[in-house]
C-alpha cells in the first residue's frame, strides 16, 4: 500500500484487527521504599498483577473503543496462561489466535513503578516462547474475513525476533490486503536488525518506535535527538509512515508528504507502562474510523494520556 492508508469505515466485520506479539503478566510494585528497617526487608504503596505484553495491551484498549478484535501469541499451560486466556476471553476478545504451547511458562515481568511513573523492569528468558511460531495461514484467514489492521506489536521480541518467521508475517498480512502496524522492541535474548527484514519494510504502512528504538533502528544516534532524520532513514527504506514516541514530549510523525511533531497532554501521571501502546491503539482506533494521518497521531496522544492517569497499561 502507499499514500495515505486511511480506512474509510470499520464495517461491523467479526474482527476488525488482529494485534500478534507477546501476552506477559505484570507484577508491578508502585513506591517502593529503601529497606526502611534495615533488617532486608522493604514496605511499597502497592503490588499488583496485571496483564501486560503489546499484543494484549494494544487488543485490550482497542476493544475498550468499540472495535471486534483478535489476539494471537501464546501463553504456557500455568496459572499465568490462564489468567491471560480469562481475562482476553471476559474483555471479547477473539482468542482463535492465542496459542496454549506445553512445556514453555507464560512470560512474568517485575516492574517498579515510582512515585512519579517512571518505571524499570526485569523478565526473563521465558518471554523468548521456545517453539513458538504464529501462523501465516491464520493471518491470511482472518484478513479473508474481513481483518483490516494487522498490528505487529512488539516487534523485534519474541515471537517477532526471527527474520525469516517476521518476513512470512508481514508478506501474508500485506498481500492479503490488510493495512500493516509495527510496534517496535530493542531486541533482548535475540539479535535481529532491520535489514534482516528489508525484502518486507516497504509492506508496513506504520511503524511506531520511541527514540531509542527509532535510533536503533536508523543507526542515528539517539543523543543527536533528530527524530526527523530517524524518520527519513525509515522512509528511506519503503516504510509509509513513521511515528516516533518521544514520551512526555508526545511525537514525531512523518510520511514523504509532511513531517509534524505533536506535544503530548500535561496530565497527572500514575504509571508510564503500556503509555506507547496506547499510543498505537488510539492511532489503530482512529485509522479505523477513517481519520488522516494527523488526526490519527492526535488519537493516539489522546489515549496514551487517559493511560498514564491509572496504574498498569489498560484499565
Amino acid at each position: 500500500m502507499t499514500g495515505d492508508t486511511s480506512i474509510k469505515s470499520a464495517a461491523e466485520d467479526r474482527m476488525t484487527a488482529l494485534c500478534i506479539g507477546q501476552a506477559v503478566v505484570d507484577c508491578i510494585t508502585r513506591g517502593l521504599e529503601d529497606d526502611p528497617f534495615g533488617r532486608g526487608k522493604t514496605r511499597a504503596q502497592s503490588i499488583t498483577l496485571n496483564l501486560g505484553g503489546d499484543a494484549v495491551n494494544e487488543s485490550f484498549v482497542l476493544s475498550s473503543l468499540g472495535h471486534s478484535v483478535g489476539l494471537m501469541c501464546a501463553v504456557g499451560d500455568d496459572l499465568a496462561g490462564r489468567f491471560v486466556m480469562n481475562e482476553a476471553s471476559r474483555r471479547g476478545l477473539d482468542v482463535t489466535g492465542v496459542s496454549m504451547v506445553p512445556g514453555i511458562a507464560t512470560p512474568v515481568a517485575n516492574m517498579f513503578v515510582k512515585l512519579d511513573g517512571s518505571r524499570s523492569s526485569v523478565t526473563s528468558a521465558a518471554s523468548m516462547l521456545p517453539g513458538y511460531v504464529p501462523s501465516a495461514g491464520y493471518i491470511r484467514e482472518c484478513v479473508l474475513k474481513g481483518t483490516r489492521v494487522v498490528s505487529f506489536a512488539s516487534l523485534f521480541r519474541a515471537p517477532l525476533d526471527q527474520p525469516e518467521v517476521v518476513c512470512e508475517l508481514i508478506r501474508a498480512a500485506h498481500e492479503s490486503g490488510a493495512i500493516v502496524c509495527a510496534d517496535t522492541k530493542i531486541p533482548t535474548f535475540r539479535s535481529m536488525r532491520l535489514e534482516d527484514l528489508s525484502s518486507v519494510l516497504p509492506m508496513i504502512d506504520y511503524i511506531f518506535p520511541n527514540e531509542t528504538e527509532a535510533a536503533f533502528l536508523s543507526g542515528i544516534e539517539e543523543s543527536s535527538g533528530d527524530c526527523g532524520k530517524m524518520a527519513d532513514a525509515l522512509l528511506s527504506k519503503g516504510i509509509g509512515h513513521v511515528v516516533i514516541k518521544t514520551g512526555e514530549k508526545g511525537c514525531y510523525a512523518a510520511c514523504r508528504e509532511e513531517h509534524f511533531t505533536l506535544p503530548a497532554l500535561q496530565v497527572p501521571v500514575v504509571d508510564t507502562t503500556g503509555a506507547g501502546d496506547n499510543l498505537v491503539a488510539g492511532f489503530i482506533d482512529a485509522l479505523l474510523r477513517g481519520e488522516n494521518f494527523r488526526s490519527c497521531c492526535e488519537a493516539g496522544i489522546r489515549t496514551a494520556a487517559a493511560s498514564v492517569q491509572h496504574l498498569g497499561a489498560t484499565e
